[in-house]
C-alpha cells in the first residue's frame, strides 16, 4: 500500500474552514478522522490523501487548492528528515539525499532529476490509484518541492520555474498564490520544477529561526493533543528524533522545554521510565512499518537509531518473541 505521513497536509482544516467548508465532513468522506492527523508522523493511505484534496477543491470551489495548501506550509511538513537534507555540504547533495530518502515521507512517489541545458529539471512519478484524480496532489507535491528548494536557497528566487500541465482558469494568481505566481506556468506540456544548474554547488541555507519556531509550534501542538499525558508527548518527540540517532533524555527534555530531572520526575509520577518509553516507541514504529511493508529491515533499523541491523533484530525478538521478518510474515498471514 502507498502511504504518506499525515504531516504532508498540515493546515488542511484551517484552509478548508477559511472557505466555510467542513473539514471533519471531508475527512469522513474519504475514511479519515481528525485524530489521524494529530501526529504528523502517522502514516495514512496515499490514495485517501489524493481523494481528500480533490474533494476539498470541489467543496471549496478552489481548483488550485493543493497549491494554496502548500503555500501555507514550510519544508517542516516533510518531517525531521528534511532537516538532515538541508545540512548537506551542497544543494546538489541535499537534493540527491532527498531523492534517495523521499520514501521515508511518502511511499508511492519518486523524485527524478535530469540536466536540461543549463538547468536542472525535477519531475515526480506518482504510483497510486485515486477515484477522483490526483490534480490537487500534483499541485501540493510540486508546491512542497518549491518550498524545499526556496529554503535551501534562502529566498523565493524568480529563477525557479514551476510548470503545471493543468489550466488555472481565470483567477488572480498574484493575490491567490503570491508565493508562486511569478514563477508559475499553466497549460504546460509536463509537470516539472526547473532551477539553474549552477545552484547545485551552493551551500544550503539553514534557517535557524524557522527551525526554532517549528519546534515551538510542535511543542504547543503536543500540549494541546496530550494535555494530561507526558508519556504520549515524549513518544511523539522520540518518533521525530529516532532517525537522527540523538534521542537522549536530555535532547527530549530540551525540545519539551524542561530540565531532564524535571522530566524524569513527571515520568515517575505516571509510573513510567524513559527507557521503557523508548522501547515502546521503537516497537510501535517498527510494527507499523513492517505491517505496511514500507521499507527494508535494514532501513528500518537505521531509522530507529540502530547502527547495526543485528542489534535491532535481537531487540525486536526480545520485544515480540519473533524476528522482524517472522513478525511481518505472521501479520500478513493473519490479516
Amino acid at each position: 500500500m502507498s502511504l504518506i505521513r499525515s504531516g504532508a497536509i498540515a493546515g488542511f482544516s484551517e484552509l478548508v474552514n477559511s472557505y466555510g467548508a467542513n473539514p471533519v465532513g471531508l475527512l469522513a468522506g474519504v475514511g479519515l478522522t481528525s485524530a489521524q492527523l494529530r501526529d504528523p508522523n502517522n502514516y495514512i493511505a496515499y490514495s485517501q490523501v489524493a481523494d481528500l484534496l480533490e474533494l476539498a477543491a470541489e467543496s471549496c470551489q478552489q481548483m488550485l487548492f493543493g497549491l494554496q495548501l502548500a503555500q501555507r506550509q514550510t519544508s517542516t511538513v516533510l518531517g525531521d528528515i528534511a532537516l538532515g537534507w538541508s545540512q548537506q555540504p551542497t544543494m546538489q547533495a541535499a537534493i540527491d539525499k532527498a531523492c534517495q530518502q523521499l520514501y521515508l515521507h511518502v511511499r508511492g512517489l519518486e523524485l527524478q532529476q535530469r540536466v536540461e541545458g543549463g538547468m536542472l529539471r525535477f519531475e515526480f512519478a506518482f504510483m497510486l490509484d485515486s477515484n477522483r484524480g490526483i490534480q490537487q496532489l500534483i499541485q501540493l507535491s510540486y508546491g512542497h518541492l518549491c518550498n524545499f528548494i526556496d529554503e535551501l536557497v534562502g529566498a523565493d528566487s524568480r529563477e525557479l520555474q514551476l510548470s503545471l500541465h493543468q489550466s488555472a482558469g481565470k483567477q488572480d494568481l498574484a493575490s491567490l498564490l503570491p508565493r508562486y505566481a511569478s514563477r508559475l506556468v499553466f497549460d504546460g506540456a509536463d509537470n516539472f520544477v526547473r532551477v539553474p544548474l549552477r545552484w547545485g554547488a551552493r551551500k544550503p541555507h539553514v534557517d535557524t529561526a524557522s527551525l526554532a519556531e517549528h519546534f515551538r509550534h510542535y511543542v504547543n501542538n503536543l500540549e494541546q493533543s496530550y494535555p494530561d499525558s507526558v508519556t504520549d508527548r515524549i513518544k511523539s518527540v522520540l518518533g521525530q528524533l529516532l532517525r537522527s540517532g540523538d534521542c537522549s533524555l536530555a535532547r527530549v527534555a530540551a525540545i519539551l522545554g524542561v530540565q531532564p530531572r524535571v522530566l524524569q520526575k513527571r515520568l515517575a509520577a505516571q509510573g513510567a521510565g524513559y527507557s521503557q518509553l523508548l522501547r515502546e516507541t521503537r516497537q510501535q514504529i517498527a510494527e507499523q512499518y513492517l505491517a505496511n511493508n514500507a521499507m527494508s529491515v535494514t532501513d528500518l533499523a537505521l531509522n530507529l537509531g540502530y547502527a547495526e541491523v543485528a542489534v535491532f533484530s535481537r531487540h525486536f525478538k526480545q520485544w515480540t518473541g519473533l524476528s522482524p521478518r517472522q513478525w511481518q510474515q505472521r501479520y500478513i498471514a493473519t490479516r
